[in-house]
């Protein structure tokens, strides 16, 4: 995984979609990976069914007499693949532990200050603004896509047949960092 976000963002928080936790693998989520929604989406409750759910104990299981439960968001974004439809943009990573091992579960504190989010927390994804997008080999003007790998974006003159447009590059990539401008 080359891709990643640069500090460089221009967007307003009410493009921002709070409402979601990611549904897989927490070691691939970083900075910048395109995400969908997974069925059955969002939902608020009405039904008898909980936005919240249990997602496992917080450090140990203790015996039966002891509950360590932890919440989490029921609503799961996953990884978008090249023609689904793309909700948006991580803007961070998620992450288990720091980089001494320790669980962030525990310091929420040091989460927030390393830009993470535990799995089971809603992950912040961006459907519209203006970022640094690291990891591809973009020309200005092209229109940016979900590419081959899963997540990540690629850049073409024309969208390829099948594909969902993401964005637009608005800079030709140096190092293979460009500027790109979300429309979803």
């Amino acid at each position: 995984m080359a891709y990643n976000l640069k500090p460089f963002r221009d967007y307003s928080e009410h493009d921002v979609v709070n409402l979601f936790s990611f549904s897989g693998d927490s070691t691939l989520v970083v900075k910048g990976l395109a995400v969908k929604v997974m069925a059955p989406g969002f939902n608020p409750g009405i039904t008898n069914v909980s936005p919240t759910e249990f997602i496992g104990n917080v450090g140990g299981n203790f015996g039966s007499n002891i509950v360590s439960q932890r919440y989490g968001v029921s609503a799961k974004v996953a990884v978008a693949a090249s023609g689904e439809a793309v909700l948006g943009l991580t803007l961070m990573d998620v992450r288990e532990t720091d980089e001494n091992g320790e669980k962030l579960i525990f310091n929420p504190r040091k989460a927030a200050e390393m830009g993470v989010v535990v799995s089971g927390q809603a992950v912040p994804v961006l459907t519209k603004g203006l970022v640094m997008y690291s990891g591809t080999a973009a020309t200005a003007g092209h229109v940016a896509y979900v590419g081959a790998t899963a997540g990540e974006l690629a850049s073409a003159a024309t969208l390829p047949a099948n594909a969902v447009k993401v964005g637009r590059w608005l800079s030709t990539s140096v190092q293979q960092v460009a500027l790109l401008k979300i429309e979803l």
